[in-house]
């Protein structure tokens, strides 16, 4: 009889202990965690039924959703008895990828081995639109400055952006999700969650963001103009072009050597036809790896408490406000080279202006077909996606040479 006692006394206990390690999730999840998994969620519809860039925001979104269970433990930030032993999660872990900035000039190798400049060799005034696209950094920057002298004091707790805080927000209108992590690490390490998170949500959200800018600056006309097909460029040129592009940003802007420099190795891996087996890596394996893992650590920075702040919806609305201007100056670049060129260039290509590889020129394409089927304007959108990923590493290395600390 006292057996049985003590079983069901011991069983009561175990269904009590089990009971209450359970239910704490539920007990202690807030309005703000329900607030940050339903935008994971909504960032899952938008992956899996809308297919807006799935390889990218599916991870980043999960991350989202599994960082804002109480008590998981599955944020970047640790939890519990592990942060307590001075030991890491999963999360954490992967996420010190992005806070000692070893994933971002990797991601540019396996980018680098990917892009071909032949387009922006063959065409260099397309660098001007890549040029252009850089507008909405520098419309966040000083809108950085002015909003944090506007509301600095207003806020509880905020002060304004220090001026590295303001360029690494900025640098968000790049849609350049690694030289944003690459220039929050350097100048604005506070921010680099909610840089990070606005940096790689915006590249997904290109297919959303774009058209109707793309659409709101161009004529009917302007948007079935035909381009020319590309002149040929040899594989000389491109062998030499990645070996002076390193060797004048190394010399000219040091800051902006790790992307700059991993972005042309790759391309010169690509370019030189005897490293196939490299490319057969980078290109595939590596490079899916790298994206999940960036994607996940990034969606594993929002728990709602650090997120759901004046300060980080002030960077998420400053990093919109860039990108919309990044590509509205891409834009108007493209207007009048179509003007100077009599029509050889279709302003819809404008939007690439922005570095968001290869959902711009995807969405350049896609738009250009609506209104002219015989338009294939893909290849022409790389010359200024590819030179806007330079000058959005330059920029960020400019940035960083003045406000790093």
């Amino acid at each position: 009889m006292a057996f049985f006692e003590s079983l069901s006394s011991a069983g009561g206990l175990l269904v009590a202990n089990l009971a209450g390690a359970y239910s704490t999730g539920l007990t202690e999840i807030g309005i703000p965690q329900i607030i940050m998994i339903l935008i994971g969620l909504f960032f899952v519809y938008l992956a899996i039924v809308k297919k807006y860039e799935p390889l990218l925001l599916l991870p980043l979104a999960f991350g989202i959703v599994i960082a804002n269970i109480p008590f998981a433990g599955l944020s970047a930030y640790g939890y519990g008895e592990l942060a307590e032993a001075g030991r890491i999660g999963l999360l954490e872990f992967l996420y010190q990828g992005v806070k000692y900035v070893i994933y971002p000039p990797l991601i540019f190798l396996c980018i680098g081995s990917m892009t071909d400049f032949g387009p922006l060799i063959a065409s260099p005034k397309t660098a001007l639109i890549g040029l252009g696209g850089q507008l909405g950094i520098f419309v966040a920057f000083f809108g950085a400055i002015s909003l944090g002298k506007l509301l600095g004091g207003v806020i509880p707790g905020f002060d304004g952006f220090s001026f590295g805080e303001a360029a690494s927000i900025g640098i968000i209108g790049g849609a350049d999700g690694p030289t944003s992590i690459y220039a929050a690490s350097r100048m604005a390490p506070e921010l680099l969650p909610s840089i990070a998170v606005a940096g790689y949500s915006y590249m997904a959200l290109v297919p959303v963001i774009q058209p109707p800018i793309m659409r709101l600056l161009t004529t009917k006309k302007e948007r079935g103009a035909e381009m020319p097909r590309p002149r040929y460029v040899t594989q000389r040129q491109k062998i030499i072009f990645p070996i002076a592009a390193t060797l004048v940003t190394l010399l000219l802007i040091p800051a902006a050597g790790a992307l700059v420099g991993m972005l042309m190795l790759g391309n010169l891996l690509r370019e030189s036809g005897v490293t196939a087996r490299y490319l057969e890596t980078l290109q595939g394996p590596f490079l899916n790896i790298l994206t999940i893992l960036v994607a996940v650590s990034i969606g594993s920075l929002t728990t709602a408490e650090l997120f759901l702040t004046p300060q980080t919806l002030l960077v998420v609305f400053l990093g919109l406000v860039a990108f919309c201007f990044g590509t509205a100056g891409g834009v108007l670049i493209a207007k009048v080279l179509y003007k100077l060129t009599g029509g050889k260039v279709n302003p819809l290509i404008g939007n690439s202006g922005v570095s968001a590889m290869p959902m711009s020129a995807r969405v350049s394409q896609k738009l250009g077909q609506e209104y002219n089927p015989k338009n294939y304007l893909l290849m022409h959108a790389m010359g200024p996606l590819v030179s806007a990923i330079i000058a959005s590493a330059i920029v960020a290395g400019i940035f960083i040479s003045f406000y790093a600390g």
